[in-house]
């Protein structure tokens, strides 16, 4: 048997490394997970705090539980932008109180478990909008003509949760550490989109 001496040229295929799809999702996913489970903990830890008074924001004997106003400090010692009056009248009502305390709550557990993440974006919105308004950092001077102390006229903590609760729900981050999948198969969620 004889060999031709033209042969085929010999192709060495190169074996590119597979990188599996879920690969470059997969960090982000963990990163907003962990991003949701610590905001959720700050708005739980509020809650706990001004309900029990455990000695941190909230001593003992000003706690809800004992007669104490979670709003009441706050909103009473309003003192820059054209919303004072205002949140005077509302300070310590058992309104003002009842809904603070529930989005406090609601919005902590919300993220914490990963579930109803839209309902918990527009509740936090909600709240630190108001929260914003109060501290109003537009203002350079308080109402008695001191410095106001606001380092930033627009950005400020409020803002930044407000965008992290939007980003959240934005990404279904309840999905990776927590029962968004779950929540999101229940016979009132599929119906019922908004409460995702």
């Amino acid at each position: 048997m004889s060999t031709s001496p033209i042969t085929a040229p010999r192709t060495t295929t190169v074996a590119r490394p597979q990188v599996p799809a879920a690969a470059p999702a997969a960090p982000g996913a963990k990163a907003l997970a962990i991003l949701r489970i610590a905001t959720g903990f700050v708005f739980l830890w509020a809650f706990l705090d001004k309900t029990f008074g455990l000695g941190y924001a909230t001593p003992a004997a000003k706690a809800w539980i004992h007669g104490g106003s979670p709003t009441k400090g706050f909103l009473s010692s309003v003192d820059v932008g054209p919303f004072q009056s205002m949140f005077h009248a509302m300070a310590g009502t058992w309104w003002a109180d009842a809904l603070f305390m529930l989005a406090m709550l609601g919005v902590g557990v919300a993220l914490i478990a990963g579930v109803a993440l839209w309902a918990g974006a527009v509740a936090g919105v909600l709240t630190m909008a108001m929260m914003w308004l109060a501290e109003f950092p537009l203002a350079q001077q308080a109402a008695d003509g001191s410095a106001s102390g606001s380092t930033n006229p627009l950005t400020d903590y409020h803002f930044i949760y407000a965008v992290v609760l939007v980003v959240l729900a934005a990404t279904y981050a309840g999905n990776t550490w927590g029962f968004g999948r779950t929540w999101a198969r229940l016979p009132f969620v599929r119906e019922h989109r908004w409460a995702l």
